[in-house]
C-alpha cells in the first residue's frame, strides 16, 4: 500500500506558503470585494510563520506537525482566517496523532474530521459562499475515492480539482456567512476568497503528496 509520509507532507505545507506568497495579492483582491481586503495578507503571514517553525518538527510525527501549522496559524493570522485554519490543522493534527506515514483511508479520516470541525467553527454549509464549498467536494471526492481503493496521487488530484470546481462555484452565490454575508445580493459576482485558498491548499497537496519523488 502506498503511503502518504512526513516528508511529503513537509514538502506539501512548505510548497502551500509559496503558493500563498505568489497568490497573496489575488486572494487580497477578492477579499477586498466582498470582505475586509487582508485575507491574502494575513495568511501569508501565518504561512511564513509556519515556515519559519517546520524544521523544529520535521523529525516529529505528523499530527505533531499539524498542531504545529494550526496553533501557529491561530496565533498569527487575522480575521475569520486565522480560527477557520487553525481549527483544520488542529483536528488533522488530533486524527493523526503519533503516525508518521498515512494510508490514503487515514488521510481521508483525518480531512473528515478537519472539515467537520470546520463547519462547527465556522456554522458554515455548502452553499454559504465559504471555503466549506472548496473542502466539502473535495472531501467528498476523497472519500469515494478511498472506497474505490485508489492511489493516493489519483484521489489528491481529484480532490483538488473537484476544491477548485467548488471555489469557481461561490461566484454566483450569495454569501450567508462571515463579513461577505453584510453585503447581500451584492455579495455574488465575487469568488469567495476563503474557498480560493483552501483550493490553493488541495492543489499544492495533490503536487507533493503521494508520488515518491515530490516536485
Amino acid at each position: 500500500m502506498t503511503m502518504i509520509t512526513r516528508e511529503e507532507i513537509l514538502a506539501w505545507l512548505e510548497r502551500f506558503a509559496s503558493v500563498v506568497a505568489e497568490n497573496e495579492d489575488r486572494l487580497t483582491a477578492l477579499d477586498a470585494a466582498i470582505g475586509d481586503a487582508d485575507h491574502g495578507v494575513n495568511l501569508h503571514r501565518g504561512m511564513q510563520a509556519v515556515l519559519a517553525k517546520l524544521s523544529t518538527v520535521a523529525d516529529k510525527d505528523v499530527g505533531t506537525i499539524f498542531k504545529m501549522v494550526g496553533m501557529t496559524l491561530v496565533s498569527t493570522v487575522g480575521g475569520a482566517s486565522g480560527p477557520l485554519y487553525g481549527t483544520l490543522f488542529l483536528q488533522l493534527g488530533s486524527a493523526t496523532n503519533g503516525k508518521t506515514a498515512l494510508g490514503l483511508a487515514e488521510w481521508t479520516a483525518a480531512w473528515q474530521a478537519a472539515v467537520e470541525g470546520v463547519i462547527r467553527r465556522g456554522k458554515a454549509e455548502s452553499g454559504d459562499k465559504t471555503m466549506i464549498d472548496a473542502l466539502g467536494p473535495a472531501l467528498s471526492v476523497l472519500q469515494a475515492a478511498t472506497a474505490k481503493g485508489a492511489a493516493p496521487e489519483v484521489a489528491l488530484a481529484a480532490a483538488a480539482s473537484a476544491a477548485e470546481q467548488g471555489a469557481a462555484a461561490t461566484i454566483p452565490l450569495i454569501a450567508r456567512k462571515g463579513r461577505a454575508s453584510y453585503l447581500g445580493e451584492r455579495s455574488a459576482g465575487h469568488q469567495d476568497p476563503g474557498a480560493t485558498s483552501a483550493a490553493l491548499l488541495l492543489r499544492a497537496a495533490a503536487e507533493h503528496i503521494g508520488r515518491t519523488n515530490p516536485s
